[in-house]
């Protein structure tokens, strides 16, 4: 059994037939789009799509702060001024 990350589910039909209609209903939330009682996609709204890019592009960035404060070599210490 695949999990369902929406509180809301829609058939690949309902959303072909209206996809308008999906969108208003949805209120905001995700929508989990399902072929065969399974989930294939989400629908997701404007906003919840830029804040999860947010979030991932602010997790890549940790990653790479955490990598590099990792790498062995002494940090250098710079004030905004410095820049």
């Amino acid at each position: 059994m695949q999990p369902i990350f929406a509180t809301q589910t829609a058939s690949i039909s309902e959303l072909k037939n209206n996809p308008s209609a999906l969108i208003k209903q949805s209120d905001g939330e995700s929508i989990a789009i399902l072929n065969h009682n399974k989930p294939v996609a989400y629908l997701v709204s404007t906003d919840m799509y830029e804040r999860m890019m947010e979030a991932m592009d602010d997790m890549a960035l940790s990653q790479t702060v955490s990598a590099r404060l990792n790498d062995g070599q002494i940090p250098i210490k710079v004030t905004l001024d410095d820049l």
